[in-house]
C-alpha cells in the first residue's frame, strides 16, 4: 500500500487518485478501497461517523504556494512546488523572489511573502492554493444581488457584500485556503498530513483571508435521508456485486501492465474531457478501436523495421486481453466503474449543500452556478486519499470555449 506522501506531494510528481480510478491503478485491492471509502462516506453522511475517515474540500486555486521554516537555517520563506526539488528553491527575501520570478507570480509572491510572515509559523511547512491577492477581488452583480468576486482558475467565487465573510475579504492583501501540512528535519525528508486544522495553529491578521480545506457543514443540511441512505447502499451492494463477477486477473490486469494502463486512462479521459458518460455495451469496442488507430500512429511515427516491430509486440500484447477475457466481463468491468460515479455523484450533491460560499462559471452570456470542483476523503489508519470529483461535470467547464477562464479576463 502507498504511503500517504505518495499520493500528496504534487512537487514529487505524484497526485491523488479519482476514486473509480482505483479500479485500474490497483486492481482488486483498490477496487475493495474504493467501495470502502463510498461506504464511509455513505455512513458519515447518514450520521454515522468513522472518526478514521475526514472530507476536506477541493478548492479551485492558483498557484500551489508554501510558506513555513526552512530547517536547515530556522528562516521563514514562502515557495511554490520547486520547494522539494534536489536543490529547494526557496525565497526569503523580496529579492529572492525577484531573482526567479517575473509578471503575475512574481507580484503574488512578494505579497505571500510580506503576509505570511506574519502568521507566527515556528516550524514546519505549509500547502495551499492561492484565491487572491487585493487587485484580484472584484465587486459585482450577480442576480441582483452584490457580491465580491475572484477567480483564480475555472470557478468564481462569490461572497455578498453585506456579509461578515465579504467585509474580511474585502479587507485582505490575500486570500488562501491551506491544505497539507509537512513535517520533517529536511526538505527532503519531510513527510505530507493532509486535512488537519491548520489555521488555528496561525495568528489571524485582518490583511490574510485564510481558511483550510477541512469539510464543514455549515447549513445542517448534507445529511443523507434515510430514503437516501437506502437508495445509495443498493447502489454499493450492486458494486460489490459486479466486482465479484469480474475475473480477478481482468481486474488486475490494468494494474500489472502499464501499457494498458495508460491507454485505458487516456481512452477513459477522451469522454471525461467531452462530458460523455461511459456506455458499458459500447466502450470495449470503442477501446479497440482507439488501440487499433494509437498502435497504427506509433508505427507510422517510426521507420525501423525493428522498432515497428516493437510497437507491434505492444499492440499484441494488449490486444490479448480481449481474447483472453468475455466480452462480459468488461462489460461488467465498465458497469462497475460507472456504478462507483454513480455513488461517487450521490456523495458529491449531498455534499455540495454544506457550503456557504457561492461559485459560478463566468460565461460569455453571464453567470451560471456551479458546483465546487469537488472534495477529498482521507483514511487516516490507512494514510490513503482520494478525490471525490464530477469529473465530467467540472472537465466539461476547463475545456469549454463558452467559460471565461480567470487567466482569460
Amino acid at each position: 500500500m502507498k504511503k500517504f506522501n505518495q499520493y500528496i506531494i504534487e512537487a514529487k510528481n505524484t497526485h491523488m487518485e479519482h476514486v473509480e480510478d482505483l479500479i485500474f491503478n490497483e486492481g482488486v485491492n483498490g477496487t475493495r478501497k474504493a467501495i470502502n471509502f463510498l461506504r464511509d462516506l455513505r455512513d458519515m453522511l447518514a450520521g454515522h461517523s468513522k472518526n478514521s475517515i475526514s472530507r476536506t474540500v477541493k478548492w479551485d486555486g492558483a498557484p500551489a504556494v508554501f510558506a513555513g521554516i526552512d530547517p536547515t537555517d530556522g528562516k521563514f520563506f514562502v515557495a511554490k512546488k520547486g520547494v522539494f526539488n534536489k536543490d529547494p528553491k526557496v525565497y526569503k527575501t523580496p529579492a529572492d523572489v525577484k531573482a526567479d520570478t517575473s509578471g503575475d507570480l512574481q507580484a503574488k509572491l512578494l505579497v505571500a511573502l510580506q503576509e505570511f510572515s506574519k502568521l507566527g509559523i515556528k516550524k514546519g511547512v505549509y500547502q495551499g492554493d492561492l484565491m487572491f491577492t487585493k487587485g484580484d477581488v472584484s465587486k459585482e452583480s450577480i442576480d441582483g444581488e452584490s457580491y465580491y468576486t475572484f477567480q483564480p482558475n475555472t470557478i468564481v467565487y462569490a461572497v455578498p457584500v453585506k456579509s461578515d465573510l465579504g467585509r474580511q475579504i474585502s479587507k485582505a492583501s490575500i486570500g488562501i485556503v491551506w491544505h497539507t501540512t509537512y513535517t520533517g528535519d529536511s526538505f527532503e525528508s519531510m513527510s505530507a498530513s493532509f486535512g488537519k486544522n491548520i489555521v488555528d495553529q496561525f495568528k489571524s491578521p485582518p490583511s490574510i483571508w485564510q481558511t483550510d480545506a477541512n469539510y464543514r457543514d455549515e447549513t445542517g443540511n448534507a445529511t443523507f435521508t434515510k430514503k437516501e441512505t437506502e437508495e445509495i447502499t443498493k447502489i454499493l451492494s450492486r458494486a460489490g456485486t459486479l466486482f465479484n463477477t469480474v475475473p480477478t486477473g481482468l481486474i488486475n490486469a490494468f494494474s500489472t501492465d502499464k501499457e494498458l494502463l495508460d491507454r485505458v486512462k487516456v481512452f477513459n479521459n477522451t469522454f471525461v474531457r467531452a462530458g460523455k458518460p461511459v456506455n458499458p455495451r459500447s466502450h470495449t469496442r470503442s477501446f479497440i478501436d482507439y488501440l487499433h488507430g494509437v498502435y497504427k500512429k506509433d508505427s507510422d511515427k517510426v521507420k525501423r523495421p525493428e522498432s515497428k516491430a516493437k510497437v507491434e509486440a505492444k499492440k499484441k500484447k494488449t490486444m490479448s486481453y480481449f481474447s483472453k477475457y468475455k466480452a462480459s466481463d468488461w462489460t461488467n468491468l465498465w458497469t462497475l466503474m460507472n456504478t462507483l460515479v454513480q455513488a461517487k455523484g450521490m456523495i458529491i450533491n449531498k455534499m455540495n449543500q454544506a457550503g456557504s460560499m457561492g461559485t459560478f462559471l463566468r460565461t460569455r452570456s453571464g453567470f451560471k452556478v456551479t458546483a465546487p470542483e469537488g472534495f477529498v476523503a482521507i483514511d487516516h489508519l490507512s494514510n490513503d486519499a482520494v478525490k471525490i470529483v464530477d469529473r465530467l461535470e467540472f472537465s466539461k467547464a476547463n475545456f469549454s470555449p463558452d467559460v471565461i477562464k480567470g487567466w482569460e479576463k
